[in-house]
């Protein structure tokens, strides 16, 4: 879809890597998520409300430079 519309490949596939990425950090029914609060013996939902303000953080900035790259190339 990215070549149809004449969007930049690269930061094309590192936006949707990054955005998978960053739904499985935000998730808590990722598997991810699960087996890290599982294995430090945490409480779940601790351990997402832990995880949610870097994540959001990441995207916020992956969000601001990829507008940015894709602008400029």
């Amino acid at each position: 879809m990215g070549v149809a519309l004449g969007a930049p490949l690269y930061p094309t596939i590192g936006a949707v890597i990054s955005g998978g990425i960053m739904g499985d950090h935000c998730s808590p029914i990722s598997d991810t998520t699960i087996l890290s609060s599982m294995a430090s013996a945490s409480d779940h939902i601790d351990h997402v409300n832990t995880q949610l303000p870097y994540a959001l953080l990441n995207g916020a900035l992956a969000l601001v430079l990829y507008l940015a790259a894709g602008f400029i190339m």
